[in-house]
């Protein structure tokens, strides 16, 4: 198999033909031997219905329908795992990633690359918040990690079967796949284009999602909000240490301090502050550790027509 297309959906049943039509309409002039893998990752309207209706005409598309909903890179990960490509592509299924793009993609491995991936110029059909909060979030990961995670890129992007192998052998369960493959290193490229709006239904990544995310990605790739909590320890005590001193100087030397609980209220509600946010951000990375040690498998299939000869 040349090539695999890796497509997660959840609620996508508007666009679910539109998508099929053109991927298959661009891998058929490639003139290469190529799958389409579905992942339903736990949609409530007719996505898998219609999934299904198009493996029952086509027998390069293949499809996984989980038990529940598991979340985008989980999604992902699965069609990862059961993609046998020597190639790989990933793109979502709402459109505003062209499949137009693969060839040109794939051809670009060609030149010595194990990933290509998409970097987008511009950003159509986007709130101005969410445009916003997206550049800040990836320059804010890019500045406090060690690995260069390429800016304004999502997932859409063509990986080598090398670089697919390790992704199966990096065991984490919360998954930020743009770093992880950054993390494995290799030769990488990128190719620029105008991301487009979406072209129907509701975007799956609601704000608290994208909040969660973005906390998979700082804490799977940087120990920087440790080192704050552990710097912000340090600046508290100094400077209670140095209201100490100030205290004992008015006290014992001008006979002259402020009777009453307001400073001494100001100072535990400060501190006790900071020590909760201390302790959260700790418990987020022993939350992570928890997760990871309990070992629940990343996703369960209720049903799938990849066969093990696939």
């Amino acid at each position: 198999m040349d090539l695999s297309v890796v497509i997660p959906i959840y609620n996508e049943q508007e666009n679910i033909q539109l998508l099929y039509t053109r991927v298959k309409g661009v891998l058929d002039k490639m003139l290469v031997s190529y799958e389409l893998v579905f992942v339903n990752d736990g949609s409530k309207d007719s996505s898998l219905s219609l999934i299904e209706g198009l493996a029952a005409k086509d027998l390069n598309v293949k499809y996984i329908d989980f038990s529940r909903n598991f979340g985008h890179q989980i999604a992902v990960t699965a069609g990862l795992d059961h993609a046998i490509g020597d190639r790989v592509v990933i793109i979502d299924a709402d459109l505003q990633d062209p499949p137009e793009l693969i060839p040109e993609m794939y051809l670009r491995m060609d030149d010595n690359f194990q990933v290509v991936y998409a970097r987008r110029r511009s950003r159509k059909g986007e709130s101005f918040l969410k445009k916003v909060t997206a550049k800040m979030f990836y320059r804010t990961l890019s500045s406090i990690t060690a690995i260069d995670i390429p800016l304004d890129t999502g997932d859409f992007r063509i990986i080598d079967r090398k670089v697919v192998d390790v992704l199966k052998n990096m065991p984490e369960q919360q998954k930020f796949l743009r770093g992880q493959i950054s993390w494995i290193g290799f030769n990488q490229t990128y190719i620029e284009y105008d991301r487009e709006e979406r072209h129907g239904g509701q975007t799956g990544y609601t704000y608290k999602k994208m909040f969660r995310f973005a906390l998979d990605g700082i804490t799977s790739f940087s120990n920087l909000p440790l080192k704050v909590a552990s710097l912000m320890g340090f600046i508290v005590s100094g400077i209670a240490f140095v209201i100490m001193l100030y205290a004992l100087y008015i006290r014992f030397f001008h006979n002259d301090y402020v009777q009453g609980w307001t400073s001494m209220i100001l100072s535990v509600m400060f501190i006790g502050g900071i020590q909760l946010i201390c302790v959260g951000i700790i418990g987020e990375y022993i939350s992570r550790i928890s997760t990871n040690i309990r070992q629940r498998p990343l996703y369960i299939t209720n049903k799938t027509n990849i066969t093990s000869q696939d």
